[in-house]
């Protein structure tokens, strides 16, 4: 499969900041793939996206985009690359309908190909019955969906979705998934760039950036088999799997865990290097229990490790400040709540 965007010591850096958003980074992102650019905020992924979209200029090194200079062939880029931006782009007091004119406009598709363009985008996305309603009345996964109508007029040959799941409920998020799949199919290059390992785990390659850095280029099985015989559960937990989380971390052989239903996720330092149950406080029942290692198990290792066992917010409100009567294991309580707005009922 063809190199559609190819990075070389790729560098871009702000005023004012020591570090460079983006260091020496070299990759390549294939057609016919969809490539997560994962990492957590201030990572550089968006930064990265704007230089293959062609709207920051790289302080140093060299890109190309579906074969074009994405600043000196940047008209010749646009009519290639849709890019679809984080936060909602379209004009909220524009139609369904009149925001995809006005792109339409932007992007020089006209006549019948203009219209056959809206009939496939809008079956595509399954918003041909509020082609009507204002952007801005729209839930937050029809919106993304119309970003991405938007972002496709024309038959872009790379689509670049910056974290286009963000706050976009489970359902929606899934349709996204089905949509962006299927242009893969059909051979464009996809980079959906997002936070959520989980998501990641979905992309044919990743590329996992910290600091403005590649940490990890290629595939999330690969990265996830680096991780064998390292992750593991603590099952049979008697007592408070919180403060048994709380413990494990403190071990030196854990890097990072997670309640996870009734057991304990850890992560190990090493294989075969185990924490002390009886220390954790996890029960005489308890037991350790080797599980398949994901793509966020990898990443934090990559990142050296977990927060600990220490919460900024247990020492501000210990346990001892709960009113009277409180238990630590509730601290909110809801009974028969409602809440209506106007004749629609929200909670």
């Amino acid at each position: 499969m063809d190199g559609m965007i190819v990075a070389e010591d790729l560098e871009r850096r702000f005023p004012g900041l020591a570090e460079p958003a983006v260091a020496a980074l070299s990759t390549t992102l294939r057609a016919g793939e969809i490539t997560g650019l994962v990492g957590p905020d201030g990572a550089g992924k968006t930064t990265l996206m704007r230089m293959f979209a062609g709207l920051l200029r790289p302080s140093a090194g060299r890109l190309r985009v579906a074969g074009l200079d994405p600043i000196h062939q940047a008209a010749a880029l646009h009519q290639v690359v849709g890019y679809m931006p984080q936060k909602f782009g379209l004009y909220e007091d524009l139609t369904v309908l009149e925001n995809l004119v006005l792109y339409a406009d932007l992007r020089g598709v006209v006549g019948e190909a203009r219209r056959q363009s809206f009939e496939q985008l809008l079956t595509f996305t399954d918003l041909t019955r509020f082609t009507a309603r204002p952007a801005g009345k729209l839930s937050g996964g029809m919106k993304q969906k119309l970003g991405l109508a938007c972002a496709l007029l024309g038959r872009p040959k790379v689509l670049l979705l910056d974290e286009p799941s963000v706050g976009v409920d489970p359902i929606s998020r899934r349709e996204l998934w089905r949509m962006v799949n299927a242009l893969a199919d059909e051979g464009m290059a996809v980079v959906w760039s997002t936070s959520y390992l989980d998501e990641a785990e979905l992309c044919h390659e990743v590329r996992l950036m910290n600091a403005g850095r590649m940490a990890y280029d290629g595939t999330p099985a690969e990265l996830a088999r680096r991780m064998a015989g390292r992750s593991m559960q603590i099952r049979g937990i008697a007592g408070n799997r919180r403060r048994v989380l709380t413990r494990a971390l403190s071990d030196p052989a854990v890097i990072d865990g997670v309640i996870q239903g009734r057991a304990v996720r850890l992560v190990l330092a090493e294989a075969g290097r185990l924490p002390d149950l009886a220390t954790c406080g996890a029960g005489p029942e308890a037991e350790l229990v080797e599980v398949a290692p994901r793509l966020e198990d990898a990443f934090i290792d990559i990142l050296g490790g977990g927060p600990g066992g220490e919460s900024v917010l247990a020492e501000v409100m210990p346990a001892s400040a709960l009113p009277a009567g409180v238990e630590a294991e509730a601290v909110i309580e809801a009974r028969a709540l409602t809440r209506a707005f106007g004749d629609f009922v929200a909670t």
